[in-house]
C-alpha cells in the first residue's frame, strides 16, 4: 500500500521505517527543513521505563496551585485566556486519583518495556548511531523521605516485571564513579540497569537517511500540509505546499499539532502543548561528566551525555504554544546539575532550547483509527516520553495500518 506519515520526528520517522519494512511505499511529509526539529530537536534523552510515572497523579494539583506564586515547582501552570488549557487542564485533573494514576502508569510502562525492545531491534538492524549508552539510569535523592516515598513507588513498576533497586550513596557512586566526590549529598538512589539513554535527534537524523537510502522512502520536508481532500468515508489525499499526495492510508505523527489536523477530520484529539526546557553544553578532556544518566528527583532535573556534550532538561509548564526562553529560566537546573557534577561540562557555554511536549491528560499516547475517514490511523500524544515510546509505537501503528493484532495491546490507549 501508499502510505502518507505526516510528521517526520522520532515518531514519524521510527513508524515509516516500519511500515516501510513491512513493504509499503511510503512518504512522509513534515513542515520543517530537517527531520527532528520540533519535540525531538533537544530532549532530554533518556530511555527511562523506570521513569514512566503519569505526572497526574494526585499531588500534580497542588504543584500546579503552589506554581502560580513559585517559580520552583517542577510542573507549572501559566494562565492564559486559551480555552483549550482550560478544558485539557479539567481533563488531567480528573486524571489525578490514585486509582487513575495507577491504571495510566501501569499502561505506560508496559508500553515503554515493548517500545525499548523495539528500539534495540531497528539498532541491531540498521546499526544507526544515537550516542547511546545502556548503562542504567540512576534516579538520585537528596532527602531520607523523598528516598523512602522514591523507594516505595517503584513497587507499581516492579509488578510490571521491570527490575528497579535502592542503591546507598555508596553504591551509586559506583555505578557512576562521577558521583564519587559528592555522594555525601544524597540519602540514596534507585537504580533502574535496564534503562538507557541517546541522541533522539541524531537517532531519528540517522533512521531518516536509512529508511530513504536502504528503504526506498519518500521524505517532504519543508513542505506544509494545507488540508485533507475525501472521497466518502475515506481519504483520497492530502494537499500540500508542494503537490498533493496520494495515498491508501494516512499516519497523523504531528504531535502538538496534531489537534488542529484532527479537528478538520472531525476528531477531538485531547492533545496540549506542555513546555520544557533543556541546556546543552560540551565537554573536553578536562571534565568529569556523569557515565551514566539520571535524574535529580528532588530538583526533577535530568541529565545525559551524549559523546562530547551533556544535556541537562527540566520543568514541564502548562504554557500553551509559547517557546521564548531567557538564560534565567535556567538557572534552576544549571544550579542543580553544577552542584552535583561541578566539572561535568563547560558551563560557560551553553546552548539554551524550549520545546512543546505533545501531552494528553493521561500521559498515554493515542493510537488506532478514529472519527469517520476509515484510512486515517493516529499515533500522538507521546508527551515527555516520546523518545521512549517512539519504536513501539511506531510497530503498534505499522500493525494496525495493515489490520492484524498489534504484538502490544494498546488497550486504553485507542483514539475514540
Amino acid at each position: 500500500m501508499r502510505v502518507a506519515v505526516l510528521g517526520a520526528g522520532v515518531v514519524g520517522v521510527t513508524t515509516a521505517y516500519e511500515l516501510a519494512r513491512d513493504g509499503h511505499e511510503v512518504t512522509v511529509i513534515d513542515r520543517l527543513p530537517e527531520v527532528a526539529s520540533e519535540t525531538s530537536f533537544a530532549n532530554a534523552g533518556l530511555i527511562a521505563p523506570g521513569h514512566a510515572y503519569t505526572w497526574s497523579s494526585p499531588k500534580a494539583p497542588r504543584i500546579l496551585l503552589r506554581s502560580l506564586f513559585d517559580d520552583s515547582q517542577a510542573l507549572r501552570f501559566r494562565p492564559s485566556l486559551d480555552p483549550r488549557l482550560w478544558a485539557w487542564s479539567w481533563k488531567f485533573l480528573m486524571n489525578c486519583t490514585a486509582e487513575k494514576a495507577r491504571t495510566n502508569t501501569k499502561r505506560k510502562v508496559r508500553l515503554c518495556r515493548y517500545s525499548q525492545e523495539r528500539l534495540q531491534g531497528i539498532v541491531a538492524d540498521t546499526g544507526v548511531d544515537y550516542h547511546g549508552l545502556d548503562g542504567g539510569l540512576l534516579y538520585l535523592y537528596r532527602k531520607p523521605e523523598s528516598f523512602a516515598r522514591g523507594s516505595a513507588n517503584t513497587r507499581i513498576l516492579s509488578e510490571e516485571g521491570l527490575e528497579l533497586r535502592t542503591v546507598s550513596p555508596d553504591e551509586a557512586a559506583c555505578i557512576d564513579p562521577a558521583l564519587a566526590k559528592v555522594k555525601e549529598k544524597f540519602a540514596g538512589a534507585v537504580y533502574c540497569p535496564s534503562d538507557g539513554s541517546g541522541d533522539a535527534r541524531v537517532f531519528t537524523q540517522n533512521l531518516a537517511r536509512h529508511c530513504a537510502e536502504k528503504l526506498g522512502v519518500k521524505f517532504m520536508l519543508g513542505t506544509d500540509v494545507k488540508g485533507f481532500e475525501n472521497s466518502g468515508d475515506r481519504i483520497a489525499r492530502v494537499t500540500t505546499s508542494n503537490g498533493s499526495v496520494t495515498a491508501d492510508e494516512f499516519v497523523l505523527c504531528l504531535g502538538v499539532f496534531a489537534p488542529d489536523f484532527a479537528r478538520r477530520l472531525g476528531v477531538s484529539l485531547p492533545v496540549y502543548p506542555i513546555k520544557g526546557y533543556s541546556v546543552t553544553m560540551p565537554l573536553d578532556a578536562s571534565n568529569l561528566p556523569p557515565t551514566v544518566g539520571g535524574v535529580d528527583e528532588d530538583n526533577l532535573v535530568a541529565y545525559a551525555r551524549f559523546g562530547d556534550r551533556l544535556r541537562v532538561t527540566a520543568t514541564a509548564e502548562f504554557a500553551g504554544f509559547d517557546r521564548s526562553h531567557k538564560p534565567e529560566d535556567f538557572r534552576h537546573m544549571l544550579s542543580a546539575i553544577r552542584d552535583i557534577f561541578p566539572n561535568g561540562a563547560d558551563y560557560a557555554k551553553p546552548q539554551y532550547w524550549a520545546g512543546l511536549r505533545p501531552m494528553t491528560p493521561e500521559g498515554t499516547p493515542i493510537f488506532g483509527r478514529g472519527g469517520r475517514f476509515a484510512n486515517m490511523v493516529f499515533n500522538v500524544g507521546h508527551g515527555h516520553m516520546g523518545w521512549t515510546m517512539s519504536a513501539g509505537s511506531a510497530r503498534i501503528t505499522a500493525d494496525i495500518v495493515k489490520r492484524s493484532k498489534p504484538g502490544f495491546d494498546p488497550a486504553g490507549m485507542l483514539a475514540q
